[in-house]
């Protein structure tokens, strides 16, 4: 099995589409029909992803997704009808790591979900591309053991301004404190700290942290870039640590720039 996901939808027969659908692909699902119930069967069950529709009675899915965020870091893909720029703009504020737009493709969205649990699980940050193997994961034969060769180290520790990043670990620290980014964050901020100097445009940041081009949506980098910015600079209107290129992209300083 692939792990177990929250489907939190309040049309019932879309609910058990999509549970059936899952469960097709191998994944356990647990399944709630409004925002308040959605907190609960999270709090209880701990899933690794959440499905979250948007419009849902009792909590609407961008008030559940802020609530998580204030304890989780779990992965959260938005289900939405309303895919104008302000409503995909506040669910990724709110804490989404990507957004689906109702009707959707099954494919796309098994596509995205294996994508996002991929990031999630991933524990060796150069390993990018989709259908990669983190270097800790490699090894000669089904058993690493006595014999095999040795699992390739992480990648060593890089720093950027203040912030240390720790790709093993997956954890930024500034000084002693530790910064409490998602998965889908720390990737963004590694991925341009790797390149520091260096612009990368949004479809470059697409594939190498989202892990796909041809489902992506420029949105997604520009919201992120802001979330990123609001926890990592010292004045988020006037980023020192990533900086925009206008109509290019965005590249982390180096150094001398700091």
């Amino acid at each position: 099995m692939d792990g177990l996901l929250l489907v939190v939808e309040d049309d019932p027969s879309l609910r058990e589409v999509i549970r059936l659908g899952l469960e097709a692909e191998g994944f356990h699902v647990a399944t709630a029909g409004d925002g308040p119930s959605a907190l609960i069967t999270f709090a209880s069950q701990r899933p690794d992803l959440l499905l979250l529709d948007v419009m849902l009675p009792g909590l609407d899915g961008f008030a559940v997704c802020r609530e998580i965020r204030k304890v989780s870091l779990a992965p959260i893909i938005m289900l939405t009808a309303r895919a104008s720029t302000a409503d995909v703009v506040e669910g990724l504020e709110a804490g989404a790591d990507d957004y689906v737009t109702k009707p959707f493709e099954f494919p796309e969205l098994i596509a995205r979900v294996r994508s996002v649990l991929r990031r999630a699980s991933i524990r060796g940050p150069e390993s990018a591309g989709a259908d990669s193997a983190s270097p800790q994961d490699v090894v000669a034969g089904p058993v690493a053991g006595a014999g095999a060769p040795p699992a390739a180290p992480p990648p060593p520790c890089m720093s950027l301004g203040p912030l240390t990043i720790d790709p093993g670990a997956y954890v930024v620290r500034r000084g002693k404190e530790e910064v409490p980014l998602t998965v889908t964050e720390f990737r963004l901020l590694y991925e341009l700290a790797r390149h520091a100097g260096q612009v990368l445009t949004r479809d470059q940041l697409l594939e190498l942290v989202w892990g796909y081009s041809y489902l992506g949506d420029s949105r997604l980098v520009d919201v992120h870039v802001q979330r990123l910015r609001a926890k990592i600079e010292d004045d988020p209107a006037r980023p020192a640590l990533i900086l925009t290129v206008r109509g290019v992209g965005y590249r982390a300083s180096r150094g001398e720039e700091q």
